[in-house]
């Protein structure tokens, strides 16, 4: 049986790798292949990155999102692209939320933004993963690397603000 810890050190060493993708973020795996029936795994977020609204539906998927360093936003749409609710997750400049995780349903439509620095987040969903039927990409928003997607986040990010006020 592996052991694995999670604390700064591997943060600061996650958060190493996201500094140095053009994503501006990056994942450290727990599970050991993509075909485990249980994805365990940090995601570091740089502010910045840019996350397109998605879902989970070929086949129909959970996700946990626990912050375990930094704040961050959680969004969640209707099939038209509203957001139906907003989340701060984590305490930092928004204020200390007491609120440090998320269960997003199967099929929810959701996105997030970084609004610290960076926020590390420990995320837990069924496998295994396909890369080509994990995520619907919503058809009313920017995908990543398009045209538009600064300022699409950039409207998240005042939303999730307007909703610490």
């Amino acid at each position: 049986m592996q052991v694995q810890l999670i604390g700064d050190e591997l943060f600061q060493e996650v958060l190493g790798m996201a500094g140095k993708s053009p994503r501006r973020r990056m994942n450290h795996n727990f599970h050991h292949s993509l075909e485990e029936p249980c994805h365990r795994f940090l995601n570091v977020l740089l502010r910045g990155t840019y996350v397109p609204p998605h879902r989970h539906v070929t086949p129909p998927k959970s996700e946990a999102f626990v912050v375990l360093e930094g704040q961050l936003a959680v969004f969640l749409f209707d099939d038209c692209g509203e957001v139906t609710r907003v989340e701060i997750l984590g305490r930092g400049d928004y204020g200390d939320s007491k609120t440090i995780g998320i269960d997003v349903g199967a099929g929810m439509w959701h996105s997030m933004a970084v609004l610290t620095g960076h926020a590390v987040c420990y995320e837990v969903k069924p496998g295994p993963y396909a890369a080509m039927s994990d995520k619907d990409f919503a058809p009313w928003a920017p995908r990543e690397g398009e045209p538009g997607t600064k300022e699409y986040l950039q409207k998240l990010i005042r939303m999730a603000m307007g909703s610490t006020e």
